[in-house]
Formats: structure tokens, sequence, C-alpha cells
């Protein structure tokens, strides 16, 4: 019996959320598919995460298949697009492609994690096709928020797939070329069967605007600082990096980068030659004795990170870097959703010390990356796909994007879950299956399971508190010989004695739930710590109406 190839698109990340991107297209019968993977990328970890600061998708059915896995493949560089690749290409282990800029930063992804050494990173110029196994791709230039942004033909024997990647359309970028209109013309002409389209201002009416308008923007408020100037805007918009400098240029100022990703940023697109040019910059410890007047600050941090330059220089714990009244902090970036609480965090610290606070609701100082509706219809008339397959989305997006696609006309239209198979070709398309996805947690050194022991005790630590509970018992007799010692954290009362009577009840009800146990219970440590832990718990919940953590440590002399 002869197998049937089939055209497979399978996403693993960036169909539930805005960010962790991870995107896999699948050549061959069912039994026999050769896999390309587009963008590995992370999503940020949350306060509800308990320490976590990246999350990367769960590629546990790319590992099953990574033998078949022909090339993982980069549109552009943003850490939702290529933060992951540093922690799971051991699990993947195929080559890399991605043009320079991308390439560069791509490397110190796998720097970072050691495996730059075994990872083979091959740099591909636009618009000479790539052929890979059945997959032959075109990267066909848009513009974005970041130099070297790509979308991807991707033609195999049973059609052609426009994979858009992020994009805008802004004819004035300021760096890198125009959105290549008379290639994707040339791709609707051709026959688009698919399109994976960005779906993050679907419910945004009009268009997203230019840089250009931006930086004259930005030039009109540094102008009338009185004070120091600081710039906060995400390291990798290279174009808005320029406007700053221009603005401070024209104002006098010397401009002093503050923040690891802008220092590392600035350097990639030097050494690529995307910037040239550029003034000297003043390091840290020379910005602080300046004339107010006469510096700006280009910092990381405007989504509200505690550890980014700006939180630290708001919570008045930078080295060196200080905001006082009468200077002014720019926020030249938009609040990505999830974040606004920090972010607004940040901005009450500044105001609270009479830093004026600038955002895009007070001058024109940030335009989106991404399409509002008149691009997206404009990209559509372009391609004319016969299948529109919203991505980069949370639910609410995606939909509404399917809603609009069907609104265009779109013979058919997907609003896919990450880990949803959906068969492009042959025949009509439909979702075949549904393989394992999810996330994993960088925590520390190591990426770890998202329901992990770890994560539940932390959270459980931080809301309810602990209890910890040790007593020495003799190995012979099996009676307490030392303790019961208690301790607590993140528990408090009215007052000290309150406290204490607190503590000495637990110890009267520890020593009692001891007592109750058999001589072979008591003998075992470990199924005395598990009765005892029981009746603790239920002692604190009557104490502080909370279920703390409890810990008993049972020591046998």
């Amino acid at each position: 019996m002869t197998q049937t190839n089939e055209l497979v698109f399978l996403p693993l990340g960036g169909c539930n959320e805005v960010g962790m991107n991870l995107n896999a297209y699948g050549f061959g019968p069912p039994e026999d598919r050769k896999w390309m993977l587009v963008d590995v990328g992370v999503t940020f970890g949350r306060e509800e995460q308990a320490g976590v600061d990246l999350i990367t998708p769960d590629p546990e059915f790319l590992e099953q298949h990574k033998d078949d896995i022909l090339a993982v493949v980069m549109t552009h560089a943003h850490e939702d697009h290529i933060g992951a690749i540093g922690w799971l290409w051991p699990r993947l282990k195929a080559p890399i492609y991605a043009t320079a800029f991308t390439a560069e930063l791509v490397r110190g992804k796998l720097s970072e994690r050691g495996v730059d050494k075994k990872a083979t990173v091959h740099v591909i110029q636009p618009k000479v096709r790539l052929s890979i196994g059945p997959f032959e791709i075109e990267f066909i230039s848009l513009t974005h928020s970041i130099p070297e942004m790509y979308g991807l033909a991707i033609r195999t024997p049973l059609g052609l797939v426009w994979h858009t990647g992020d994009w805008k359309i802004d004819a004035d970028p300021l760096i890198g070329d125009l959105t290549d209109e008379t290639r994707v013309r040339a791709l609707g002409d051709d026959g688009v069967l698919a399109m994976m389209c960005d779906s993050t201002n679907v419910f945004v009416d009009g268009e997203s605007g230019s840089e250009a308008d931006v930086r004259k923007g930005l030039i009109e408020v540094v102008a009338r600082a009185k004070g120091r100037v600081a710039v906060t805007a995400f390291a990798s918009n290279v174009a808005r990096i320029t406007s700053a400098i221009e603005a401070a240029r024209l104002a006098g100022r010397s401009v002093c980068l503050v923040g690891r990703s802008m220092h590392k940023i600035v350097g990639a697109a030097t050494k690529v030659g995307i910037l040239k040019d550029l003034p000297k910059f003043v390091g840290e410890e020379e910005a602080a004795f300046l004339d107010p007047r006469e510096i700006m600050l280009l910092c990381t941090g405007s989504q509200g990170e505690a550890q980014a330059a700006l939180g630290r220089i708001a919570s008045n714990s930078h080295r060196h870097v200080t905001l006082s009244a009468g200077d002014m902090v720019i926020f030249s970036s938009r609040m990505i959703p999830g974040n606004e609480a920090p972010i607004q965090a940040i901005q009450s610290l500044l105001v609270d010390r009479g830093v004026q606070v600038i955002t895009d609701r007070d001058a024109h100082v940030h335009v989106s990356g991404h399409p509002c509706r008149d691009e997206l219809k404009r990209m559509y008339e372009w391609a004319r796909p016969q299948i529109a397959v919203p991505v980069h989305g949370e639910r609410r997006h995606i939909v509404e994007h399917v809603a609009f696609a069907n609104a265009l006309q779109i013979p058919q239209s997907f609003a896919l879950h990450n880990g949803e198979m959906l068969r492009l070709a042959p025949g009509p398309a439909a979702v075949i299956d549904e393989v394992a996805s999810g996330r994993l947690f960088v925590d520390g050194n190591l990426l770890i399971q998202a329901d992990d022991e770890a994560i539940r005790d932390r959270k459980r630590l931080g809301s309810d508190g602990q209890i910890t509970i040790s007593l020495a018992v003799s190995g012979k007799k099996h009676t307490i010989v030392a303790g019961p010692d208690v301790r607590v954290r993140g528990l408090t009362a009215e007052d000290e004695k309150a406290l204490e009577a607190a503590l000495e009840q637990l110890a009267d009800t520890a020593e009692d739930a001891f007592h109750k146990l058999s001589a072979a219970e008591r003998s075992d440590p470990e199924a005395c710590e598990t009765a005892m832990t029981r009746t603790l718990r239920k002692a604190a919940e009557r104490i502080w109406g909370k279920r703390p953590f409890v810990d008993i440590v049972v020591l046998q002399v």
C-alpha cells in the first residue's frame, strides 16, 4: 500500500500567547515525515510563576522525531522567536539558518548555554532560495521593530506556504529594507496555499505608524527636557535606538547605554554593519558626573523588569545612575499584556521622586511593530491565500483574526491551539491530530516541567508560609530525647507573646502526635514525618486560617 505525502503545520508555541513562538512544518507520509522548524522563542515568567524568568515551549513531540528535523529557520531576532534556542537545541540538534544579524544573536544564545561549538549556524543571504529536503525557502523582506525581519515563502511539492513572522507596513522604517510588496504579490500570483500570519494587533483599526514619525516625536520631547533624560525601549529596536541617539545629538547630549541588552544589541548591529558612524558612548560612571542637561541614558527595562536597568534606577539601587526631581523618563515602548502592573509600579516610583514620565499617551514616542487591521487587509489582498492560519496571539486574537479572514472571503481559516496538527494538503485542510504541547520553565540553570514540585512548593510558601519542626528520637527506646523545636517563616501573630503561644501549641501538638504513633511508625522516620505533617497542618490551620508548608525533621540518635 502506497502512503500519500502530506503537508502539515504544527504550532507548539504562539497560538495561545503573544510570544514563545515555535512552529513546525512536516512533509511526507504520516509515518515518515520530514520536519522544518520556524523560530524557537521564549515568553517571560510572571510573579505567579514563583521565581521563573523564562518559559519555553515543551518540545516533547519534536524530540520523538529529532532524527527527521532537517532545519531550524529563524525569521528574526526577537526573544520570543530565538530566546529558547540555547535551551532547546540539545533536544533538537538540527542545523540553524538565519540572516547575519539574527545569526549573531543566536550564537550568543547558544554560547550562554555552552552549545555554540556543537550547533551549526548557517548565515544565509536574503533573496537566495534555500533548499532543505522537500522544502524550498525564500526569505522575503518585511518591516518590523528589529532589523532583518524576513517572512518565509515555503515551497513544497504540495503547495506554497507564506509564513509572515512578525511584520508591519512601514514606508520609512529608518533601518533596513521596505516590505517587499512586489514579491508578496508575486507569491499571490503563483498561488498561496496557506498564510500563517501575525495576530497581535488584530483588534486595532487603521495602521501601526512609521518609525520616522517616532523619531520626530522623540526629537521634540528631548528638546524641551531640562534635566537628565532617560529613554527606555526594547533594545532590539535598533531604529528606535538610532532615533534616540539623533534626538540626543540635536539637543547637545551625550549618550550612555545602560543595561546588558543595550550593549549586546548595539554590538551585534555594529558587527554586521547595520549600525555605522555611531557617536562615542559615555560610560555609566562618567555619566553620573556630567551636567544633567548634557546626558541621555538609553535604558533597558521598558516592561517593568525589576532587575533591568530602569528598574534598578527607579528603586535607587543602581550602582552609578540616578534620577531625581526635574529629570525625564521617556517610555518609547508599549505595555505587553500582563506587564501592566510592574510597569506602572516603576512609573510610580519615578513620579514619586519628581521625575517626569512620558509615554505614548503623552507624545508620539512609540509605534507598534505589528500590523493593524488595514495592514492585515492589504497583506491578504497581496497574498490571496486559500487558507488563513492566524498565529502569534492569545486565544482572543486568534479567534478574532479568523473572523477577520472570513470577512475577507478567505475560503478556509483555522483558529488553532498549540499542539493541533493541521493538514494543509492534499484535499481540504483539516485538523488531523493533537500532540503533546505545553511549557517548560527556566529555573536558574535548569529546564523543568511547569508542574514541577519545586514550583508548587514556592507558590505555597509564598501564600501560606512554612513551619519547620525538628526532634531527636532515641533509636532504641523510640522516645523523644530533644525537641520538638518549632520555627516558622511567613507566619505572624498579633504580638510576640501570641506568637510564642502559637509555637508552644504546635510543639505540644507535635509531641502528642508522636506519642500516638505505634512503635513501628516511630522507628521509621519517613512514616513518622508523614503522620505528623498531617496533624501539624490541621493545627496550623486552626491557629492561622492557613495551610502552610510543613517540614518535619526526625533525627534518630
